[in-house]
């Protein structure tokens, strides 16, 4: 007999490796409904990630270990991204009468034009989108190539975990895949999310639904954290979990918090001018804020009166079910920086 709700299908778990932290996010699908079942945010030595690049697989290993006890779930298989700016994509047309084989073989004989590295350094994947739309002969293929040093260094601290690593993704198809998750956003418009993390700010920008701009800066939440940290102290880990919840002194609020907001509306606004001057036609009609530095108090509020863009902070489980293990007002908190990793859960879902 099916349950009121369906059969409860449960995903992977969506592993984010971030330069400061490892976010574990674990979904369910109860029916046509999604629920987070369990989550976790695990600090990072600096020495572990540098620059998006995995330096150390055995501290990230440790933390995703940590993150899969504090999930308390039987997690087994995980999917992973690597970071946009490691990655090349291309659309393709090719013909559509070779065959599966044929296929894979032609998509590398178009990779080794445009791709940088030896083919037998790359890790290398496509889709078919379907037919080109003034030519029904032809297929559109989306490639997306990687180099596969940066591919095995996350699988290998995912593995070293004790989870199997089912699906390497690319951060910014997690992103898009998160945009019908978002409350009040219009899939047909021109979206802006810019995700604020510890040491980059990227801006993607998606239209219907599908990612058309991306840029990273380096500027992050860091900036902020070692001030504190060294100003006043206190150890980072204590910094960032104050940041979140939201309990700093009002002396360090004044004196760095609200400096570092106009900073980092700064930086979104220089990251806008670039996107509008790369020929874009329209004007964002929404800008969501994700990562770490989102959530701080007042900056969507302060970035909408100074960008003139409505700005939200990203919230991926405001409609999606929240599982019965949960602290709501804590899951509240943190979902801005767990946005990504959400993202890749779902994922899970469309095997």
């Amino acid at each position: 007999m099916v349950g009121l709700f369906g059969n409860k299908n449960a995903g992977w778990v969506g592993v984010d490796i971030g330069s400061s932290s490892v976010k574990l996010v674990s979904l369910s699908q109860h029916g046509h409904d999604y629920q987070v079942d369990s989550y976790a945010v695990v600090p990072l030595p600096p020495s572990a990630v540098v620059d998006g690049t995995v330096e150390n697989q055995g501290e990230v290993s440790d933390a995703i270990e940590r993150g899969i006890k504090i999930c308390g779930n039987k997690l087994r298989h995980a999917v992973i991204a690597v970071p946009s700016s490691a990655v090349i994509t291309k659309r393709l047309e090719i013909s559509n009468a070779f065959s599966e084989q044929e296929l894979e073989e032609q998509v590398k004989i178009e990779a080794d034009q445009f791709i940088p590295y030896a083919l037998d350094e790359v890790a290398l994947d496509f889709e078919v989108i379907g037919p080109v739309d003034n030519n029904h002969a032809l297929n559109e293929i989306l490639l997306v190539a990687c180099r596969r040093d940066d591919v095995s260094s996350r699988e290998e601290a995912v593995n070293g975990a004790q989870l199997q690593c089912e699906i390497v993704d690319v951060d910014t198809f997690a992103t898009e895949r998160l945009l019908p998750l978002l409350e009040g956003c219009n899939p047909d418009a021109l979206i802006g999310l810019v995700d604020i993390g510890a040491s980059t700010l990227t801006l993607n920008v998606f239209r219907k639904g599908k990612i058309v701009y991306n840029r990273e800066q380096a500027f992050g939440g860091n900036e902020l954290t070692n001030a504190i940290h060294q100003q006043y102290g206190m150890e980072v880990a204590e910094v960032e979990q104050k940041l979140r919840n939201g309990s700093l002194d009002d002396e360090i609020v004044e004196m760095l918090v609200m400096p570092f907001r106009q900073s980092v509306i700064q930086q979104v606004s220089r990251a806008l001018q670039f996107f509008y001057s790369s020929g874009a036609q329209s004007q964002l009609s929404e800008l969501y804020l994700a990562g770490g530095t989102a959530g701080i108090e007042g900056l969507s509020d302060l970035m909408q009166e100074e960008i003139g863009v409505p700005a939200k902070v990203v919230n991926p489980f405001s409609s999606i079910r929240v599982g019965p293990r949960l602290n709501q007002d804590r899951l509240i908190n943190d979902a801005p920086m767990l946005a990504k990793a959400c993202g890749l859960a779902l994922r899970s879902f469309d095997r």
